[in-house]
């Protein structure tokens, strides 16, 4: 069912006076926009606020527009006197797709996987840490090791955004989430009126929505597979150079590093608990860039049902 028609029927049915709300704004609508002052008469500012805050009415030209006024009328039709019902059949059709990874997916996980051995494993780490030095070898020559792991905080800061933003559907996680918001008011509703028939569809309903929560969980979990894919290596490469692990010799030469609040450091340090002065300063700048990235691209990493 669409989005439109199902808010329209949850606001009419958890709300007998929103009925009449909607019909004035149909009936004002001049081709789809209506203003404040054409319906004020008529509505109280907490029923247009909440027409807004639903998504029906949406900004338009000079004021407000129906965001769908056949969506909007058929809600207003499809209605029924029994809310616990009509909630729960418009909440139970929404469409949250098809979460299934591709074969490139399952394939990245399971190298992810065998790559995870190189923390533990010296050998693995100096195989990956080789390899990946002839591509970072030419970049810790020219620059100081701190500036160097700047770089690539920067690199993995862009490409995880760029991941999100690319495999994650923020419209359907949002649309889960606010099913999910949907059953939990339903079910808080049904439990103060007593109404113990309702209770138990809304159970029902909450059993078949946990197929949905798998699949929200796949959906978050994708990107975070080729983050790691493509992440892993640079740390196994950070591990290699400035000789993690016990008996590991250094590969680079490194001077102490100075973070606030704390001073001059050697990188192999732990400065917060067992966390090493490296690992310290590669989440400062990672985070940093993260949020200096996301706001130049005017990424939104919110989900968003709208």
């Amino acid at each position: 069912m669409a989005r439109i028609e199902s808010r329209v029927r949850d606001l009419v049915g958890s709300d007998a006076d929103m009925r009449a709300a909607v019909e004035t704004v149909l009936d004002r609508a001049d081709d789809g926009e209506v203003e404040w002052a054409d319906v004020r008469d008529e509505l109280t500012s907490g029923q247009w606020g909440r027409l807004i805050e639903k998504g029906i009415l949406v900004d338009g030209d000079e004021g407000f527009r129906l965001a769908d006024a056949a969506e909007t009328r058929a809600g207003l039709e499809d209605d029924t006197s029994d809310s616990g019902d009509s909630s729960s059949s418009s909440s139970a059709d929404i469409d949250t797709g098809d979460s299934s990874w591709s074969k490139y997916d399952k394939g990245a996980a399971v190298v992810t996987v065998g790559l995870f051995l190189g923390y533990s494993v010296a050998e693995v780490r100096n195989v990956i840490g080789g390899v990946m030095d002839v591509a970072l070898g030419p970049l810790a020559d020219m620059l100081p090791f701190y500036a160097v792991v700047m770089v690539l905080a920067l690199a993995t800061g862009l490409y995880s955004t760029l991941l999100q933003a690319n495999l994650m559907d923020m419209e359907k996680m949002g649309m889960y989430q606010e099913r999910m918001k949907d059953i939990q008011q339903r079910q808080k509703d049904a439990k103060e009126r007593g109404d113990d028939a309702a209770l138990e569809k809304i159970q029902e309903e909450q059993m078949e929505a946990m197929g949905d929560q798998m699949g929200m969980f796949k959906e978050q979990f994708r990107p975070m597979v080729w983050i790691m894919f493509l992440t892993i290596p640079v740390f196994l490469w950070m591990y290699w150079a400035i000789g993690v692990g016990g008996g590991s010799d250094p590969h680079i030469v490194t001077e102490n590093i100075v973070l606030p609040l704390v001073g001059s450091v050697e990188w192999k340090q732990g400065v917060i608990g067992p966390m090493q002065a490296w690992i310290v300063w590669y989440f400062l700048c990672s985070m940093g860039f993260t949020q200096i990235i996301r706001k130049s691209l005017n990424i939104d990493m919110s989900p968003s049902a709208s």
